[in-house]
């Protein structure tokens, strides 16, 4: 078998893994099929997902359900006002036992619920911002700082947020510093009648069997690698580009509804999401390169939670998603010298 060959072997069965997960998942999770994926994406690309959506409609089931489809250490964390930075990623306790003591360990490391792999942050938005920052420095470097003491956490790690944009009262807005180390956000809607019919039938009777283990440590690493391979050709790099620079009211290529509704664009991280993020979808697909639709895709999940609207874009009630939609529709997949160029004729 050829090293080609073997890689297209590789990535079907990458693809079938991923929907052998997916599947899984869905034994417990009724319907959210484009929720369910979207959060496939930031797992296999290694990066972390922020779930928004109202109460009860099964952000935390589905995040304790993918923690029970992988063999990998799980942690929750429910924030509360009240909760410190210690209490996420621990503190150093004075040793009781006299043999430690006099041993010289007087202090012993107690981590804190930080190091999992799977981390749910559980209602973000309710801590103070004081505590919601204890969580950049693990989410950026997959490390935390304990008493001047560095400590690499398990790889791979994987933080899964939610908060809920309804209540408002006793809650702190995440920092746009924090924001942007979520690789997407994920909007969870509510459920179709049908839907909601079958969370009924499985939530009132006998509680069903635990979904089985699909993937262990080995195999979450091999499909962040085998992301990380898939190629992307330089055009669509450079419209993921485009997309990004667009979304700056002062660029010259951002539309009206930008110019009009942002007062900050998505930047370096923004792209880097963009890229990274439609890598997952081509792969979860089982193919070797990008397309120019694998971007659109994850446009708004990628970018949504990176535009800060300015005070006409928040009084006209001009959502995210919308100036996102403003931007697919504006920024070409090419430039127009570009398809100039590859048009029949051209140059004649």
């Amino acid at each position: 078998m050829t090293q080609a060959e073997n890689y297209e072997t590789l990535l079907k069965q990458s693809a079938a893994t991923i929907a052998t997960l997916r599947e899984a998942i869905g034994h417990v999770v009724v319907g959210q099929g484009a929720v369910v994926d979207q959060v496939m994406w930031g797992l296999v690309s290694g990066g972390h997902v922020l779930l928004e959506g109202a109460p009860g409609l099964g952000k935390t089931l589905l995040v304790r359900t993918l923690s029970q489809c992988l063999d990998l250490k799980f942690s929750r964390i429910q924030f509360t006002p009240d909760l410190m930075p210690s209490d996420v990623i621990g503190t150093n306790v004075l040793v009781m036992d006299p043999a430690q003591r006099a041993a010289g360990s007087m202090f012993a490391v107690q981590k804190g619920p930080i190091f999992g792999q799977i981390v749910l942050a559980d209602e973000i938005n309710r801590a103070t911002p004081k505590t919601q920052s204890a969580l950049l420095e693990a989410m950026a470097e997959h490390a935390v700082t304990i008493a001047g003491t560095r400590h690499a956490l398990e790889e791979p790690f994987f933080v899964l947020a939610t908060e809920n944009p309804i209540e408002q009262e006793g809650t702190y807005p995440l920092p746009e510093a924090q924001l942007d180390r979520f690789l997407l956000k994920v909007v969870v809607p509510n459920p179709s009648e049908d839907e909601l019919c079958e969370v009924l039938t499985r939530t009132t009777g006998r509680e069903g069997a635990a979904p089985p283990k699909v993937l262990g440590r080995e195999g979450v690493m091999q499909l962040r690698a085998m992301c990380r391979d898939v190629q992307i050709a330089e055009p669509i790099v450079r419209y993921a580009a485009r997309l990004v620079g667009a979304s700056d009211p002062a660029s010259a290529a951002a539309p009206e509804a930008v110019k009009r509704a942002v007062r900050f664009g998505a930047g370096v991280r923004g792209a880097q999401s963009l890229v990274l993020a439609a890598k997952a979808v081509a792969l979860c697909e089982g193919r070797a390169n990008v397309s120019f639709g694998d971007v659109q895709k994850v446009a708004k999940a990628a970018l949504r939670h990176r535009l800060i609207r300015s005070f006409e874009g928040e009084a006209d009630g001009v959502s995210t998603d919308a100036i996102v939609d403003a931007l697919l529709a504006s920024v070409a997949t090419r430039p127009a010298n570009v398809d100039a160029e590859r048009s029949p004729g051209a140059g004649a």
